[in-house]
């Protein structure tokens, strides 16, 4: 299971490290796409060929379908780790995402996230989202027994 926080940086050639701890569950070539809340996505293989398999199964004839998929497969790389861990992040994902230099990594169960450092900090902020209201939320929709 994909789970942390890790501070990294990118280098001047859009590379950077990924955590040794989210290698071993990641793998060493995985796929990083556009993600929601403005973030990027990352997915070993085999969650990748699982998430593919989803969309596969959304209809043709919906273009909210469409559009979905047509998000997440058009920026779609497969990314592998260097010998010393670094992967490259495309210039456009890089763009997507306002990368620039500071990143945190978030394992988020079956993918990672990629994101800004500024804006992990503002989407996590207690201004923005609370554990209550999350639980609140979650409750609702059945997930949560609390």
């Amino acid at each position: 299971m994909l789970i942390g926080e890790y501070e990294h940086s990118l280098d001047s050639k859009g590379r950077m490290i990924l955590p040794a701890k989210i290698r071993e569950d990641l793998g060493d070539k995985f796929i990083i796409t556009k993600g929601l809340d403005g973030c990027l996505f990352g997915f070993s293989e085999n969650e990748w060929k699982n998430f593919e398999e989803k969309l596969k199964q959304l209809p043709l004839t919906n273009k909210n379908a469409r559009d979905f998929v047509r998000f997440f497969l058009s920026g779609a790389v497969v990314a592998e780790t260097d010998k010393q861990g670094r992967f490259l992040i495309p210039s456009n994902l890089r763009e997507y995402a306002t990368l620039d230099k500071d990143t945190v990594v978030t394992g988020v169960g079956t993918r990672i996230e990629i994101w800004e450092k500024n804006k992990w900090k503002k989407y996590n902020s207690t201004e923005n989202i609370s554990a209550e209201q999350l639980a609140d939320n979650m409750a609702s929709l059945g997930v949560l027994g609390i």
